[in-house]
């Protein structure tokens, strides 16, 4: 007898169609949780399974203050089979009686931390495991530890991998170095910041006391470094604002990270949950206690406040080296 499709299965299939049909094109909000759950009368729960199976396929991605969006094309790992998989184990199989798996012989290094990297974008690093990247890669588990021995080496060579995103010159597409010192420090700390803003969960992955020595980030720790000691500065000083450059865009991107495992356990955007927030919050207000807070919501009438953490990062950025112009010029 034929296994049913289970209704999460069905509703992926569906929204994976319209992706690739260009219903929903890159960019594009897909139906929420809620909507799916209305629109397929299922629970909740087998909705966020839909949206959470696409997420580990990269072909959706969680956009903070908007919700689930259709991923650009040029951010999902290039081994993903945006196709339902094959229910056939002699397609699996590669049709070679005894052999290893199709999916195993085409495995590499590069396809696994691929693969990683699109399930810890989309999930957190909670969901990142090896049985969740072979799954995803159609393989067995025991065949991705021939190529990556351990979840802890996996999110090294993950890490390693998206810091390479990293463009300061001399690289090609980074373009000539600006002049100045304030100008390449800001360059390599916005350059850090998209890093982490495109890959939250990297805020997880070790202490500032416990540096992590990647190539990819030394590059990054190299401009920013030679254009500190090129201040004038004592050796630990450049070493310490260094590290404060970084611990900014640390601290941002961890709230990033959080929204991201917030809103894939919860189903709901920051919006959302805000609405769900506004008795508690209009009761705190007009119990009088906190006359400063209350005041300057008023003040800000109906658009309320809205956190961004872009422009947290650029008040800080410039906050930070307002503070290091007054240090190179007092030296």
């Amino acid at each position: 007898m034929a296994q049913l499709t289970p209704p999460y299965a069905r509703i992926a299939a569906d929204l994976r169609r319209r992706i690739a049909e260009g219903e929903f094109a890159p960019g594009d909000r897909v139906p929420s949780t809620r909507q799916l759950a209305r629109e397929w009368n299922v629970a909740l729960a087998t909705a966020t399974r839909a949206l959470t199976a696409l997420r580990q396929e990269g072909l959706v991605r969680a956009r903070p203050r908007v919700g689930t969006v259709v991923a650009p094309r040029s951010r999902r790992p290039p081994s993903a089979d945006y196709s339902a998989p094959s229910a056939d184990p002699a397609a699996a199989a590669g049709g070679a009686a005894g052999g290893r798996p199709r999916a195993d012989r085409e495995l590499s290094q590069e396809r696994v931390v691929g693969v990683a990297v699109g399930i810890a974008d989309a999930e957190g690093l909670a969901a990142l495991n090896m049985r969740s990247v072979a799954a995803r890669l159609g393989a067995a588990t025991m065949a991705a530890y021939r190529y990556v021995h351990s979840k802890d080496e996996l999110v090294l060579l993950m890490a390693d991998t998206v810091f390479g995103e990293l463009r300061l010159p001399p690289h090609p597409a980074a373009g000539p170095a600006p002049e100045g010192w304030r100008a390449r420090l800001e360059l390599g700390a916005r350059a850090l910041w998209r890093v982490h803003r495109d890959h939250p969960w990297l805020a997880q992955i070790g202490p500032l006391t416990r540096p992590l020595l990647l190539p990819n980030l030394l590059t990054y720790s190299e401009w920013m470094l030679g254009t500190l000691d090129g201040c004038g500065l004592a050796p630990a000083t450049a070493l310490d604002l260094n590290a404060l450059l970084y611990s900014h865009v640390l601290g941002l991107a961890l709230q990033r990270e959080r929204e991201t495992a917030a809103e894939s356990s919860t189903g709901l955007t920051e919006d959302a949950w805000m609405a769900q927030q506004a008795a508690t919050l209009a009761s705190l207000t007009a119990s009088g206690a906190y006359p400063t807070f209350t005041r300057l919501l008023d003040s800000l009438g109906d658009d309320g406040y809205d956190l961004r953490l872009d422009g947290l990062f650029e008040t800080g950025l410039a906050a930070m080296l307002d503070g290091v112009s007054r240090l190179v010029e007092g030296r």
